[in-house]
């Protein structure tokens, strides 16, 4: 299953904080092969370590990018990066307002603030996979691209017991079909993409962030981010609007059921 949306993504993951402060950008769209030319690393990460978190599917992932039930809900999906306590704000609005949200994990994030994944699983949200590093995925070779999911992988099973539902690509609204490939491997048997974007990672004001957001319909993925205190700010006004119109937030696994 794959959707078609003419953008792709670039993302600059900040020092020290492992902070998102880009995820998007005007580019060509989702393709069936590997189509960047940006080169591949010199390097892989260290490899995996710990046991495969789930076997692997027959083959590649699928990529959903939204849903076709019909039901009045959304998800809200969040790159999961960044200050602990913006995550602890956005957190306690969502708990405010009863609804659950996906979290896709960066694995040097879990590395350093373990205790806000663990935030976001005891508030019986759903986590998954952001890759290690959130480096340009599409222009990974095969084997450094698979480190990077197993990597994060088995650092979201250390960290909260779960390897997590979803694998989101990094820096790409939707995945090339390597990296479905890649992500069959490392036992997952979906690719979570979107069909809205927030845009909040540009900072642009919580109005701006909340009409982005008003784009979406019954059965979107809506792209959100962790550590801008602008989302933190655009929540209740999203929450609203969500109300207004009769749209529940749910879980990703919720939404696709």
């Amino acid at each position: 299953m794959r959707t078609s949306l003419t953008r792709r993504h670039f993302f600059g993951l900040a020092a020290g904080a492992s902070a998102l402060a880009a995820c998007s950008a005007p580019g060509p769209g989702p393709a069936h092969v590997v189509t960047s030319s940006a080169p591949a690393p010199t390097s892989s990460p260290p490899p995996s370590t710990a046991a495969p978190a789930s076997a692997a599917p027959a083959g590649p992932a699928t990529e959903v990018a939204r849903a076709t039930s019909g039901r009045p809900e959304i998800a809200l999906t969040f790159h999961g990066a960044g200050d602990p306590r913006i995550t602890r704000q956005v957190l306690d609005l969502i708990r405010q307002h009863g609804a659950h949200i996906t979290v896709l994990a960066v694995g040097t994030w879990l590395a350093e603030h373990p205790d806000a994944a663990r935030m976001v699983r005891d508030g019986g949200h759903e986590l998954g996979n952001h890759t290690w590093s959130h480096p340009a995925l599409a222009g990974y070779k095969p084997e450094p691209m698979l480190a990077e999911i197993e990597r994060c992988r088995d650092k979201l099973t250390e960290v909260t017991g779960t390897p997590g539902t979803f694998f989101r690509q990094s820096q790409g609204q939707h995945a090339t079909q390597q990296e479905l490939v890649e992500a069959g491997k490392a036992g997952y048997a979906r690719v979570l993409s979107y069909d809205v974007d927030s845009l909040d990672w540009k900072d642009p004001g919580p109005a701006a962030i909340r009409s982005a957001v008003a784009q979406a319909r019954a059965g979107s993925v809506v792209s959100m981010h962790l550590g801008h205190a602008g989302t933190v700010a655009a929540l209740p006004g999203i929450f609203t609007d969500l109300s207004e119109r009769g749209l529940t937030a749910v879980t990703a696994t919720e939404l696709l059921k």
